[in-house]
C-alpha cells in the first residue's frame, strides 16, 4: 500500500527520497519500499507498450536527477579500453591485414581514420552480417594499429566510481530485466501454432525496453560492470525467476518457460525415459534415425563398432551410422535439456527462440568489452549451441538468422585465448562436431554409387533445403574459425575419438550428387543441386581440412599427420565395403565428390613435403592402392567424356560440374589432390597395369590397333578422337605436373600466375581471384615466402588503363613479359587450369602472336615443351610409367597410325605422343644396366620390345604384327607371309583386341591385348604368385560384350608387315610434316644447334627429340644416320573406300565454302572500314574536305546526295526532299561556363560551398530580366540570345536519306519487336549506315548553285550603296514559301526543335507564345550551335580548318531551315535596328506616348545576336558582299560598346586625361578610325546628364592601381571585340564555305579581320583595332546618338545602366567540378550526409558532377509527380542531361532524356582498376585521363554515340 502512495507522488522526488533511504546504513525499509514500488510499476500483466514503467525506471536509476545528466556523469567514469562499437548489416567498416592477428578483425571508420595505416594492405567493406570494432583488443589486432583514443588506454586512469551513483541501478535493473524476460516467456508460442508475425509483434512491443538496455550499455564501462553483475548473478536469478509463491501470474509464467525448455536438448524429452545407456534414436526430424550411444566408453577398436550391423528392418537406410560421443562425462551438456542458472542464460535462450532479433543481438554484443561478461557469455553460447542449430534448421528465415548467429560467434571465437578456454572447459570441439553430425543426419539418403541394391553407404541429399540454402554455413564457419587457432586445432588432432567422428562426418559427403549418364532421352529436368554439392564439399570438408593442414607444417607435428592418414584409410576401407566395391567401377556413373580421398591426399602431401615423413610408411598395400585409384581416375575419364559430348543428354549442368571441378576456387581442393593421389598410385603400382587401366577407363583400347579399321563397342566414331586426346593429355599431365611432387610454394605461385596470364591479360583483382589460394580463409596471404606483388612484377608488365577512340575504357592490365613467353609458358598447366576450352586456344594464339612478333617462328607453333622441376625422391617411381612396354606399344602404334593417315588421329595426338617420348628421354630410370643388352623376363608374354627402357626401345625394329580386323578392311586382301605360325587361338575369344603370339626368339607377329595384360597384373598383385598368373587371363569384356543391331562384319586375323622402329617412324613423320622427301640429310645431326629448338611446330619437335635421343645414346645416333641415309618416300595412303572419298570431297567442299565466306567477310570489313574513316571523327586531313558539307555545297551547280537507305544518288527536290540524319538535344553546357579559369571544387566538408551566380546562364538571365524591367518587351527579345541553358544543339553523322525512305524505315523499326535501346515513338532511331543515334532529319535545301559565281565576286561598291541595298533587302519580303513536301518537312523539323527542350527554356517574353518569343528562340538556336562549335574548337579559331565537331556540324542546312521559318516574321521598319545602326535619325517628337517603354539602346544590345537576326531575316541565299556589309556595320557598334565599357573602368582622373588627349585627335582626317578620338568622344557623351560614371567611383579608385597605357587599351579592346569576330567568321565559313586559316593566338584578331574583309591591307606589325572601322555616316554623330540613348533613360538608376553597358563576353570552356584525388574523401563526407530535401540519409546517394548538388538516387522520399530526384535534377541542371557520381558504387551514370547508362568510374585503384560497388574496398584515386574524357564527352555532346549500353529509366532514378 506503501507503493500506491509512492506512485501518486512526483517521480523525481520519490527517486531522490528512495535513494537517500537506500544510502543509509540500515537500508531494509528502503529496500522493501523499492521492491513494492517496482512490483507494481513493472507489472508484466500490463501491456508492454505502456511507457509509464520505463519512465519510472529512468527516474529511479537516475536517483532524482535528470536521466541525461545521469548518463553524462556515468560516462565520465568510463574505464573501457576497447572500442567495441557494434554495427549491423550494410555498415561500412575497415579491415587491415597488416594489423590484424585474426583475419576477421574489423574497425569502425572512426577508429580506422584515427589510426595510422599508411602503406598497409587495408580495405573498406560493407558488413554482411554485422560486426564489432576490435580497436583496443590486443588478442585480435596488433597494438600499432590502435587508434589514438585506444592506444593511450584513456580508460585506465579514470577515477573509481562513487558507490552511490549506481546504487539505484543495481536495485532496479534486476527487476527490469526480469520484466523483459517475463514478457518474452508470455509472448512465445511454438512455431507450429504461431505465425512469424506473432513473434514479431511481441518484439515490436518490447522495442523501447530493449533499446533502453542498449542505451545503458553505451554509458560505458561502469554501467556495463553493473549489468554484468546482474546478468551473471545466480542468486538474483533464483530469487526472482520463479516469482513469489502467492503470485499466480509469475507461476504460470514460469511454467511456460519450463515447457519451452523441454525440447532444447538434442534428444527430445519422451526419448529420455528409455534410459541413458540404451540406443536412443535422435532426430525427430525423420532423418536417418542416427543412433547416439550414451555413456558407453569408446570401443577399443574403431573397426568393430562401425561394422556392427544394425538389424532394424523398419529403416530404409541400410547400415545406420552410429554417432559416438567421446566420453560419458560430456554428454549431458548437449543431450539433456538446458538448465539456466542466471539471467544471461535465459536471455540468450529467448534470443534464440525468437530467432535472434537484431536489437537483442546488439545488446548482447554491446556488453562484450566487459571481460567477465565475455567469458560467461561465451560459455553460455556454447552451452546453447545445439539448441541454436535446432532452431536454425526449423527457421523460415534461415539466411537472416545465420547472419545474426555469425555476428555473435565471430566476436567470440576469433579470440584464441577465449576459444582455447571454452574448448578446455566446455568441450567446444565435441559439441561442434556432434552438432554438425546431427544436422547432416537429418538429410541422409542411400548412396547409389557402385552396387545400387546392396549399398550400405549413406550420403547427404543435395536437394534438401539444408544443403541448397547453405543452412549449415554458420556452424561450419564457426568450426573453421576455431580450427584456425593452433591450440584448438592441436586438441582436435590429438583426440582420436573426435577424429573418427569427423571422418564419419566427411564420409557423408563421399559420393554425393551422383551423376548417371543418360543414354537414350535427354533429361526432362536439369537439377541444379550440384551448386549445393560443391559448396558443401568446399565449406564443410575442404576448408576445415585446410585449417588443420596449416598446423601440420613442421617435423614436430608428424604424429598428427600419421593419425589423420590412418583414420582416412580406415574410413576409406569402410566405404569400399559399404558400397560393395571390388575392382571395377560401375559404368556410366560419376561423382565429383571424394572428400575422403582428398583428405588422404593432402595429408600425404604435407607429410612428405613439410614433415619429412617417408611416403611408403603412410601407404596401404597394393590392393588398397588399386582401389583408391579407381574413383579419381573415373573422374578424369568422365571429364574427357563430358568434353567429348558423351553426356549431352544430361543437360548443361554436367558441363557446369566439370567446370566447377577445375575452377580456381575449387581446383586445389578437388582436381589437384585427385591428380596427386593418382600420381602416388602410379608411382607405387605396376606401370603396365596403370597405363592399361587408363586407356581402358578412357574407352580407347579398341582404337589402339595397327589396322586401319576397327570396331569400338563403347564409343561413336566422332568421340574416339577427343577421348584419345583426353587420355594422352591426362598421361602427360600426370607425368609432368609437379605441384605436389617437389615444387616450392613460390614456384607453384609463379606457375599458376604465368598460366593465368598466358590465357589472357588480367586485371590485378581478377588475377588474385584466379590464383588458387589456400582456401582456408584464415591464411590471409598466399602461401610461400615471396609475396604476390613481387612475383607479379617478376612475371608481368603493367599496361596502364587506356582509352580507345571508340570510348570503351580499359582497366589496368598485367601482361606476361617476353621472357615468360619464351621460357615459362607451360601449356600443360594451362590445360589443367582452363575452365573453358577456348582459353587454351586463346593462350596458344597469344603465344604464336608473340613468336611472330619477336621473329622466332612464323608458322603455327606447337605447344612448347617445358623442362620440369626435379621430382622429390619419394615419387621417383612415377618415371616408370614412361618406361614401360605397354606405353611404348601404344606410342609405336599411334606413330604408325599417324604416318599411315588412319582416321581419328589428329595433330594433337601426335603432339601429346611426342611430349611423352620427350618426357621419357628427359626422365631416365636411375639404373641403366639393361640399356644395351635386352634381358627377357620369364612371364613376359609379349616380345614387342626387349626391355622397358625407352632409349633402347626407340630403335627396336618390329617386323610383323598380327591384327584382328573386320573382313571388309583393306588389309585382308594382302597375302600373309607363309612363315607365320597361327597361335592366335589362345586369344581367340578376346575377339576385339589385337592378337598375335611370340615365339622364343623369332620376332614375327607381335600381339598386344591391353585388357588381358591389365587383368593379369591385377590378379598377380592380388594373388602375389607368378605361377598362377600365367594361366589367369580373364577376358571378361568379351563375354559381356554388347552386340549392336545389324551385326557387324566378322573379325579375321591378319598379319601386317611393318618393319619399322619408333625412330624410323619419327623420321618418316618428319618428312610427312615438312612434305618433302629426304628432309633430313644423313649428316643433319652434326649441323644441329639446340637453341633454336625450344619453339616451333611439329618438325621442330621431332628434330628436338631425335637430337636428344642421339646425345643420350650412340647406338641411336648410328640408327638415325642409317635411316636418314636410306629413307624412302612413305607409302601414299590409299583412298580406302568410296566412303572415304566422299568424306574427303565433303571436307574439300567445306574448305572452299569457308574460303569464299572469308573473302566476302574481308571485303565487307574493308568497305565498313573505309566508311568508318569518313564518317567518324578520325582526325585525318584527307577526309576533312570530303566531310565538310558546308564547303562543298555552294560550289557545285546542283548538290547530289546519296540516300543511305535506298542507295540512290540525286539532288534534293521540293517534292522528294533529302535530309541529313541529325540528333537534336537540349544542352546547358554553355550556361555552365564560368569566368574563372580553374574548375570549381567539389565541397567535401560543411564549410565549402558552390555558388552558381557566376555562371554564363545566370549572367544572361539576370541581364534579360533587368532589360525587361525598363524596355519594350519585343525590343528586349531581340537584344539578347537565350539558349545558354536548355538551348538546342544539332549534330549529324553526315549521312543523308530521302525523307520518304526515312518514314518507311521508322515504320519497320516500330514493328520490330526487338528490345532497342531507344524509343521509336519519340522519333529516335539509329543511322542505317553508321548506327549513330539520331532523332530527326534536317531537310536539305534544293541546290541552286546558279548564282554562285555572282555571289562571291569581290565587290567594288561603296559602303553606303551596300548599306542601302541591305536595307532594301530587309524591306523586301521573301517569296512566301509554297506548300510543298519540303516546306512541310521544314515545319516538322522546327516542331522537333521546339519539342527538344522544355517550355521554360523557350518562354522569356512577357506574353508566352508570342511571335517575338518564337523569333528569339529561333535565332538563339543558331547562336547556341555557333557558340558550341566555338567551344569544341577550343574557344578560338586559331586552329583553322574544319574541327572534329565541324564535321558533325550541319549549320548550313540548319540556317536555311531557320531562315525559312523566320521569314514568316518581318521586322517593323520603324524599329529596324539596321536603321539605327547606319543612320543618324532626327529626334522623333519627344516620344509622345510616354507610357510606352523605350527600346533597348544600341549600346546595350548583344551584337552577335543582331548579326544572326540580320542574316536570318534577309532573303536567302544572301550575297557575300551584303553579309560583309552587315558585319562591318556591326563591328562599328561592337567597337563602340567596347570603348564605352572600357571607359567605365578608368579612374576619374584617367578619364579626364584621355578625354583631353583624344579631343586633340578629333580633327585629324582619320579621326573616325582612331580609338583615342572615339574614346574621348564616348567619355564626353556619357558624362552628360545621368552619368554612369558617377557610380562607385570610389571602388574604381581602389581597383585601378595600374595605369592604362595605349597598348593595354588596345589589347582590351581587341579582347572585347574578339567573340563577335569569331562568331561572324564561323558563320561566314558555314554559309560561304570560306576556309578558316590557322594562326597564332596573338594574330587571331588580325587574321579574323582579314577573313571577314574588314581590312583590305596586309596586316602590319602593330594592329589597331580601330583601323578596321568602316562608317557609313559620320562616326561621331552616330556615336553621339547611341550614347544619348543611354544617358536619356529616365527610369533607370545609373548603376543599372552600368550593369547593362558592361557585358562580360569572355567565358572559359565548360568544366565539370574538380574532384579530390582520393575517393575516400568524397565517400566519408557524402555517404552519411543527409539529403537537403527529405533530411534523411539516402540509401543510394548521388552527386551531380556539373553543379555539385547532392541527390537521392531512386529515393521515393524525394519523388515529385512520379519523377525521382536524379531525373528531376538532370532536367533542371542540364536540360535532361545529367552526370551523377553514385557515392556507394564509385561509378558514374549518365542520364540523357528518358534513357540512362552506366558510364564507368573515374576512380581507379593502385592497379588501374575500377571498383564498382566498392566490393573490394581498396583505396581509389582519381584517373585524370578518364575524367577528361568524361568532360570532353559532356562538352561535345557525344554521350549518345560513344556509350553503347542505354536503357530506359522510367523516371525511377
Amino acid at each position: 500500500m506503501m507503493a500506491a502512495s509512492l506512485l501518486r507522488r512526483d517521480k523525481k522526488a520519490t527517486a531522490a527520497h528512495l535513494k537517500a533511504d537506500l544510502s543509509r546504513a540500515d537500508n531494509s525499509p528502503g529496500v522493501r519500499q523499492l521492491r513494492e514500488l517496482l512490483d507494481s510499476v513493472l507489472n508484466p500483466e500490463k501491456p508492454a507498450t505502456d511507457t509509464e514503467a520505463l519512465d519510472w525506471c529512468k527516474c529511479l536509476i537516475a536517483g532524482g536527477e535528470g536521466f541525461d545528466e545521469f548518463c553524462k556523469t556515468v560516462r565520465s567514469y568510463d574505464n573501457a579500453t576497447l572500442c567495441g562499437l557494434v554495427w549491423t548489416a550494410n555498415f561500412v567498416a575497415y579491415r587491415c591485414r597488416a594489423c590484424g592477428i585474426s583475419p576477421c578483425m574489423s574497425l569502425c571508420a572512426e577508429c580506422f581514420n584515427n589510426g595510422d595505416h599508411t602503406g598497409h594492405d587495408f580495405n573498406m567493406f560493407r558488413s554482411q552480417a554485422g560486426g564489432a570494432c576490435d580497436c583496443g583488443d590486443a588478442n585480435v589486432m596488433r597494438e600499432s594499429g590502435f587508434c589514438r583514443r585506444h592506444r593511450l588506454r584513456t580508460g585506465e586512469n579514470v577515477p573509481s566510481i562513487p558507490r552511490d551513483l549506481l546504487l539505484m541501478s543495481e536495485m532496479v535493473l534486476p527487476h527490469f530485466i526480469l520484466c523483459i524476460i517475463q514478457y518474452l516467456r508470455d509472448g512465445y508460442i511454438e512455431p507450429d501454432t504461431s505465425t512469424e508475425r506473432d513473434l514479431q509483434k511481441v518484439l515490436q512491443q518490447l522495442e523501447p525496453q530493449i533499446s533502453f538496455l542498449e542505451e545503458l550499455t553505451k554509458m560505458g564501462g561502469a554501467m556495463r560492470t553493473v549489468l554484468t553483475k546482474i546478468l551473471t548473478n545466480q542468486q538474483t536469478f533464483k530469487e526472482l525467476s520463479m516469482g513469489q509463491e502467492e503470485n499466480l501470474y509469475a507461476q504460470k509464467n514460469y511454467d511456460k518457460y519450463l515447457s519451452a525448455l523441454q525440447n532444447s536438448g538434442l534428444v527430445s524429452v519422451e526419448d529420455k525415459a528409455q534410459g541413458a545407456t540404451a540406443d536412443v534414436p535422435v532426430g525427430a526430424e525423420g532423418g536417418a534415425g542416427a543412433m547416439v550411444l550414451l555413456g558407453t566408453p569408446a570401443p577399443e577398436s574403431p573397426d568393430e563398432s562401425s561394422k556392427e550391423e544394425d538389424q532394424d528392418a523398419g529403416q530404409s537406410v541400410g547400415q545406420r551410422k552410429r554417432v559416438k560421443l567421446s566420453s560419458s562425462t560430456k554428454d549431458s551438456c548437449i543431450i539433456e535439456s538446458l538448465k539456466h542458472k542466471c539471467f544471461l542464460e535465459e536471455l540468450l535462450f529467448w534470443t534464440i527462440k525468437y530467432e535472434f532479433p537484431q536489437k537483442m543481438v546488439t545488446f548482447l554484443l554491446n556488453m562484450l568489452p566487459d571481460q567477465d561478461y565475455k567469458i560467461t557469455f561465451t560459455k553460455t553460447f556454447v552451452q546453447h549451441y545445439a539448441f541454436i542449430m535446432k532452431t536454425l534448421m526449423k527457421s523460415h528465415e534461415s539466411d537472416t538468422m545465420s547472419n545474426r548467429i555469425v555476428h555473435i560467434s565471430v566476436q567470440l571465437f576469433s579470440n584464441e585465448e577465449l576459444a582455447r578456454h571454452v574448448t578446455e572447459e566446455c568441450q567446444l570441439l565435441d559439441i561442434m562436431v556432434t552438432v554438425l553430425l546431427y544436422m547432416m543426419e537429418s538429410c541422409l539418403i542411400k548412396s547409389e554409387l557402385q552396387d545400387e541394391e546392396n549399398s550400405r553407404h549413406v550420403v547427404v541429399n543435395c536437394s534438401e533445403a539444408l544443403l541448397k540454402n547453405n543452412t549449415y554455413w554458420p556452424l561450419v564457419s564457426d568450426f573453421i574459425n576455431i580450427l584456425s587457432h593452433q591450440s584448438v586445432a592441436k586438441k582436435f588432432l590429438e583426440d582420436h575419438s573426435l577424429l573418427m567422428l569427423w571422418m564419419s562426418f566427411v564420409s557423408f559427403f563421399q559420393g554425393m550428387n551422383l551423376n548417371k549418364r543418360e543414354l537414350n532421352e535427354h533429361v526432362e529436368f536439369e537439377s541444379q543441386t550440384y551448386y549445393a554439392a560443391f559448396a558443401a564439399e568446399l565449406e564443410a570438408c575442404a576448408q576445415p581440412m585446410w585449417g588443420l593442414l596449416t598446423h601440420c607444417k613442421v617435423k614436430e607435428t608428424q604424429e598428427y599427420s600419421k593419425t589423420v592418414v590412418r583414420y582416412c584409410l580406415e574410413t576409406l576401407q569402410i566405404w569400399f565395403d559399404a558400397i560393395g566395391f571390388i575392382d571395377e567401377p560401375a559404368p556410366n556413373q560419376v561423382t565429383f565428390h571424394l572428400p575422403l580421398h582428398r583428405y588422404y591426399a593432402m595429408f600425404l602431401s604435407k607429410a612428405v613435403k613439410c614433415q619429412g615423413l617417408d611416403l611408403d610408411s603412410l601407404l596401404p598395400d597394393q590392393e588398397m592402392l588399386m582401389k583408391i585409384m579407381v574413383h579419381p581416375l573415373q573422374i578424369q575419364a568422365s571429364l574427357s567424356e563430358i568434353h567429348s559430348n558423351m553426356w549431352v543428354r544430361n543437360g548443361l549442368q554436367i558441363k557446369g560440374q566439370a567446370m566447377t571441378y577445375v575452377q580456381s576456387h575449387f581446383c586445389n581442393s578437388m582436381i589437384d589432390p585427385d591428380i596427386y593421389l593418382l600420381q602416388v598410385c602410379a608411382s607405387r603400382l605396376d606401370p603396365d597395369y596403370f597405363i592399361s587401366s587408363v586407356f581402358e577407363r578412357f574407352k580407347v583400347v579398341d582404337l589402339l590397333t595397327m589396322a586401319s579399321q576397327h570396331q569400338n563397342a563403347v564409343l561413336d566414331s566422332e568421340q574416339e578422337r577427343p577421348m584419345l586426346e583426353g587420355a594422352l593429355t591426362f598421361l602427360v599431365i600426370l607425368t609432368s605436373l609437379r605441384v605436389h611432387l617437389g615444387m616450392t610454394d613460390d614456384e607453384i605461385l609463379r606457375g599458376e600466375m604465368v598460366s593465368q596470364l598466358c590465357m589472357n591479360d588480367r586485371t590485378h583483382s581478377a588475377l588474385l581471384d584466379l590464383i588458387p589460394e589456400n582456401p582456408n580463409p584464415k591464411s590471409g596471404v598466399v602461401p610461400g615466402s615471396c609475396s604476390f606483388e613481387e612475383m607479379l612484377s617478376a612475371v608481368a608488365d603493367f599496361k596502364a588503363p587506356v582509352f580507345e577512340p571508340g570510348g570503351s575504357m580499359q582497366q589496368g592490365m598485367y601482361t606476361p613479359k617476353a621472357e615468360v613467353w619464351e621460357k615459362e609458358f607451360d601449356p600443360i598447366m594451362v590445360v589443367l587450369r582452363t575452365v573453358y576450352r577456348r582459353d587454351v586456344q586463346s593462350a596458344m594464339d597469344r603465344y604464336s602472336a608473340f613468336l611472330k612478333q619477336s621473329g622466332i617462328h612464323t608458322g603455327n607453333p606447337w605447344p612448347p615443351y617445358k623442362e620440369r622441376t626435379a621430382l622429390h625422391p619419394c615419387y621417383k617411381g612415377l618415371i616408370k610409367l614412361l618406361h614401360c612396354k605397354t606405353l611404348h606399344i601404344v606410342i609405336f602404334t599411334l606413330l604408325y597410325k599417324i604416318w599411315m593417315d588412319h582416321p581419328n588421329v589428329s595433330e594433337h595426338v601426335l603432339c601429346m605422343v611426342l611430349y611423352l617420348i620427350e618426357l621419357g628421354l628427359d626422365n631416365q630410370v636411375q639404373d641403366n644396366k639393361e640399356d644395351e643388352e635386352p634381358c627377357i623376363e620369364e612371364h613376359c608374354h609379349d616380345s614387342w620390345f626387349p626391355g622397358t627402357n625407352l632409349l633402347s626401345n626407340l630403335h627396336h625394329v618390329i617386323n610383323f604384327v598380327r591384327v584382328r580386323v573386320p573382313e571388309t578392311a583393306p588389309e585382308v586382301k594382302r597375302e600373309a607371309p607363309p612363315s607365320t605360325s597361327t597361335e592366335a587361338s589362345s586369344y581367340g575369344q578376346n575377339s576385339r583386341r589385337l592378337s598375335g603370339n611370340w615365339r622364343e626368339n623369332l620376332r614375327e607377329a607381335q600381339v598386344f591385348s591391353l585388357v588381358a595384360e591389365r587383368r593379369r597384373k591385377f590378379q598377380e598383385i592380388i594373388n602375389r604368385s607368378n605361377t598362377e598368373a600365367a594361366q589367369v587371363v580373364r577376358p571378361k569384356s568379351s563375354s559381356t560384350r554388347w552386340v549392336p543391331p545389324g551385326t557387324p562384319p566378322q573379325l579375321v586375323t591378319e598379319i601386317l608387315e611393318i618393319r619399322e622402329s619408333m625412330l624410323s617412324l619419327l623420321i618418316k613423320l618428319h618428312q610427312k610434316l615438312s612434305s618433302k622427301q629426304n628432309s633430313l640429310s644423313a649428316s643433319w645431326l652434326e649441323d644441329m644447334d639446340a637453341s633454336r629448338h625450344a619453339h616451333g611446330d611439329g618438325i621442330t619437335a621431332i628434330e628436338r627429340i631425335l637430337t636428344k635421343a642421339a646425345t643420350r645414346s650412340c647406338q641411336i645416333k648410328r640408327s638415325i644416320q642409317d635411316i636418314c641415309g636410306k629413307v624412302s618416300p612413305p607409302v601414299p595412303p590409299k583412298k580406302n573406300s568410296p566412303a572415304d572419298k566422299k568424306t574427303m570431297d565433303k571436307e574439300e567442299r567445306r574448305q572452299r565454302a569457308r574460303e569464299r565466306q572469308q573473302k566476302l567477310l574481308a571485303e565487307f570489313a574493308s568497305r565498313q572500314k573505309s566508311f568508318m574513316e569518313t564518317a567518324m571523327d578520325v582526325e585525318s586531313p584527307d577526309t576533312e574536305a570530303a566531310m565538310d558539307l558546308g564547303a562543298s555545297e555552294v560550289m557545285e551547280s546542283e548538290v547530289l546526295y546519296d540516300c543511305v537507305i535506298c542507295g540512290q544518288s540525286g539532288p534534293s527536290t521540293e517534292d522528294r526532299p533529302t535530309g541529313l540524319v541529325v540528333l537534336l538535344q537540349a544542352s546547358s553546357v554553355l550556361g555552365h561556363r564560368c569566368q574563372s579559369k580553374a574548375a570549381k571544387k567539389l565541397p567535401t566538408s560543411d564549410e565549402e560551398h558552390i555558388y552558381a551566380a557566376d555562371t554564363c546562364g545566370v549572367a544572361h538571365d539576370v541581364r534579360l530580366t533587368l532589360m525587361q524591367r525598363f524596355f519594350k518587351d519585343s525590343s528586349c527579345l531581340q537584344s539578347v540570345s537565350i539558349g545558354w541553358d536548355g538551348g538546342v544543339y544539332v549534330q549529324t553523322c553526315g549521312h543523308t536519306l530521302h525523307i520518304d525512305c526515312h518514314k518507311s524505315y521508322m515504320e519497320s523499326l516500330r514493328n520490330d519487336q526487338v528490345l532497342q535501346g531507344f524509343s521509336v515513338d519519340k522519333g529516335e532511331f539509329t543511322c542505317p549506315l553508321c548506327r549513330q543515334f539520331a532523332n530527326s532529319v534536317l531537310p536539305c535545301r534544293p541546290g541552286r548553285g546558279t548564282e554562285a559565281g555572282a555571289w562571291h565576286t569581290p565587290t567594288s561598291k561603296k559602303t553606303f550603296v551596300l548599306v542601302k541595298e541591305v536595307e532594301d533587302l530587309q524591306e523586301k519580303l521573301g517569296p512566301f514559301p509554297t506548300e510543298s513536301n519540303l516546306s512541310k518537312e521544314m515545319e516538322l523539323v522546327i516542331k522537333d526543335v521546339k519539342n527538344t527542350t522544355q517550355k521554360k527554356y523557350m518562354d522569356y517574353g512577357k506574353n508566352p507564345g508570342s511571335p517575338d518569343n518564337d523569333f528569339l528562340f529561333m535565332y538563339s538556336v543558331a547562336r547556341t550551335n555557333l557558340e558550341l562549335e566555338l567551344v569544341h574548337r577550343g574557344g578560338n579559331l586559331c586552329s583553322g580548318g574544319a574541327s572534329a565537331s565541324a564535321k558533325r556540324s550541319c549549320l548550313n542546312q540548319l540556317f536555311h531551315v531557320l531562315a525559312m521559318h523566320m521569314r514568316l516574321y518581318s521586322i517593323d521598319s520603324a524599329y529596324n535596328p539596321w536603321t539605327r545602326l547606319t543612320q543618324v535619325t532626327q529626334d522623333r517628337e519627344a516620344d509622345g506616348l510616354d507610357e510606352e517603354r523605350p527600346e533597348v539602346p544600341m549600346l546595350f544590345r548583344d551584337v552577335p545576336s543582331l548579326l544572326i537576326i540580320f542574316v536570318l531575316t534577309m532573303p536567302q541565299p544572301l550575297r557575300k558582299e551584303h553579309f560583309s556589309c552587315v558585319v562591318k556595320m556591326l563591328y562599328n557598334l561592337q567597337f563602340t560598346q567596347a570603348v564605352a565599357a572600357l571607359s567605365t573602368k578608368f579612374s576619374p582622373e584617367e578619364r579626364q586625361a584621355w578625354r583631353a588627349s583624344g579631343a586633340l585627335k578629333k580633327d585629324l582626317e582619320n579621326a573616325d578610325s582612331s580609338f583615342e578620338a572615339l574614346l574621348s568622344h564616348v567619355i564626353e557623351e556619357l558624362s552628360k546628364d545621368k552619368s554612369v560614371y558617377k557610380v562607385n567611383a570610389e571602388e574604381t579608385l581602389m581597383l585601378s592601381s595600374s595605369v592604362w597605357s595605349p597598348q593595354s587599351i588596345e589589347f582590351s579592346l581587341q579582347q572585347l571585340c574578339l567573340p563577335f569576330l569569331r562568331l561572324s567568321c564561323l558563320l561566314q565559313h558555314h554559309l560561304y564555305g570560306d576556309d578558316l586559316t590557322g594562326c597564332l593566338e596573338e594574330e587571331e584578331f588580325t587574321s579574323l579581320a582579314v577573313c571577314l574583309g574588314l581590312s583590305t591591307s596586309a596586316p602590319s606589325d602593330i594592329v589597331h583595332s580601330a583601323s578596321y572601322l568602316n562608317w557609313a555616316v559620320g562616326a561621331f554623330d552616330l556615336v553621339t546618338q547611341w550614347c544619348a540613348e543611354v544617358t536619356g533613360l529616365s527610369h533607370m538608376q545609373a548603376d543599372q545602366s552600368l550593369a547593362l553597358l558592361v557585358q562580360e563576353p569572355q567565358w572559359t570552356a565548360p568544366r565539370l567540378l574538380q574532384l579530390p584525388d582520393n575517393y575516400n574523401i568524397i565517400f566519408q563526407y557524402y555517404h552519411r550526409k543527409a539529403c537537403s530535401a527529405c533530411k534523411k540519409v539516402p540509401k543510394d546517394p548521388a552527386l551531380c558532377l556539373v553543379c555539385g548538388t547532392f541527390v537521392c538516387l531512386k529515393g521515393v522520399c524525394c519523388k515529385q509527380q512520379g519523377v525521382c530526384e536524379c531525373v528531376l535534377h538532370s532536367q533542371h541542371c542540364g536540360a535532361a542531361t545529367g552526370i551523377f557520381l553514385l557515392i556507394n558504387a564509385s561509378v558514374i551514370i549518365i542520364i540523357r532524356g528518358h534513357r540512362f547508362c552506366l558510364w564507368g568510374s573515374v576512380y581507379l585503384d593502385a592497379h588501374g582498376e575500377e571498383d564498382r560497388d566498392l566490393r573490394r574496398g581498396k583505396p581509389l584515386f582519381l584517373c585524370e585521363e578518364r575524367y577528361r574524357v568524361l568532360e570532353q564527352q559532356w562538352g561535345s555532346h557525344t554521350f549518345d554515340h560513344i556509350n553503347k549500353r542505354w536503357g530506359p529509366h522510367y523516371n525511377g532514378l
